[in-house]
């Protein structure tokens, strides 16, 4: 088990978005982010606590969560210097980068001579088997997006949120580092070996009751050139029943891909729907999230209104609005 609370280190990330990790575990844990860790050039902000190591040990903080999603999943040498200091200031440290703490000599070395653990939340744990495709009982829900970090993981835990305060049975089925990391379970799929990976998700969501509905977690996106794979993974392991559609419209571009703007709504309801239904054809898309961060309330309403009047689907922000409108939709199939 990961020790709570949480010093959020967010390193030197050079925007919001590569501190999503962090920014997940504030939004949705808030009780474990107890402060946060920027180094010089960070330009990244929580609206918390910044916290030197000292000052964060003194505050009760068990682990050092590296905060940061950055491509390829590096550790730099610049942050080493930092995660040897907290080793030796008494934390844990918890990761979720494809480069493995536990791969890193000197890491080890520190956390064995200080007594200290070393957390990589992206090492599968289960011998995961190969999908089967085999119809399973209860209800699924998948967020899929027309790009990487548009609000896929937001949308799930809004409406299993909303789903649990109306005494309704849901899940919200955790497959990547940040949605782990919150709830401390799940499927780190983009670590699993590729055969594998839709059968990991036909593991995480298994028969349930005819009423209960799993919240997955999406990942990537079918536009995506670098990062679709998993998304098809999600699509035909998840059989999902729903779809709800997730969008970021303030992009130039896909994030970490100058070259590719993103597709429209249509093309994405278009390229999804019919891929979900080869492994269940009783699939609809229900809704449409959209994160308007980026957006004033004016903006974000209008443009909201826009798209529900033009793709005749409930459409709202769940994180600044809720996710009613979307979990009455859902119930509804």
């Amino acid at each position: 088990m990961i020790e709570t609370p949480y010093l959020l280190f967010l390193g030197d990330a050079p925007d919001q978005l590569a501190a999503k990790v962090a920014q997940g575990i504030k939004d949705w844990r808030p009780q474990y982010a107890l402060g946060q860790f920027r180094m010089e050039g960070c330009k990244a902000d929580l609206k918390i606590a910044d916290m030197s190591l000292a000052q964060a040990k003194e505050a009760g903080a068990k682990t050092l969560v590296i905060g940061v999603a950055n491509r390829g999943g590096v550790i730099s040498q610049a942050w080493k210097k930092v995660l040897v200091a907290a080793l030796e200031e008494g934390f844990d440290l918890a990761s979720g980068l494809h480069n493995l703490l536990r791969d890193e000599p000197d890491l080890v070395a520190v956390a064995e001579s200080c007594g200290r653990k070393l957390h990589d939340v992206r090492v599968p744990s289960v011998k995961y088997p190969i999908a089967n495709g085999l119809k399973r009982s209860g209800k699924r829900c998948l967020a899929v997006g027309t790009d990487c970090s548009v609000g896929k993981m937001y949308t799930s835990l809004a409406m299993d949120k909303v789903m649990k305060a109306r005494g309704l049975k849901s899940s919200f089925r955790a497959t990547g580092q940040t949605g782990i990391l919150i709830t401390g379970d799940g499927v780190p799929l983009d670590a699993v070996v590729a055969d594998f990976m839709a059968g990991s998700i036909e593991y995480l969501t298994p028969d349930t009751d005819d009423d209960h509905w799993d919240m997955i977690e999406g990942q990537g996106s079918l536009f995506h050139v670098s990062y679709s794979g998993v998304t098809m993974a999600l699509v035909h392991g998840g059989q999902p029943d729903a779809l709800v559609l997730s969008h970021e419209p303030t992009r130039p571009h896909m994030r970490g891909l100058p070259g590719y703007e993103l597709p429209s709504l249509e093309a994405l309801r278009d390229t999804a729907l019919p891929l979900a239904r080869v492994a269940n054809p009783a699939c609809e898309v229900i809704g449409i999230s959209v994160n308007t961060a980026a957006m004033s309330e004016d903006e974000a309403l209008s443009y909201l209104e826009g798209v529900e009047k033009r793709m005749g689907l409930p459409t709202v922000d769940p994180f600044r609005q809720g996710a009613d409108r979307l979990c009455d939709a859902l119930l509804a199939v």
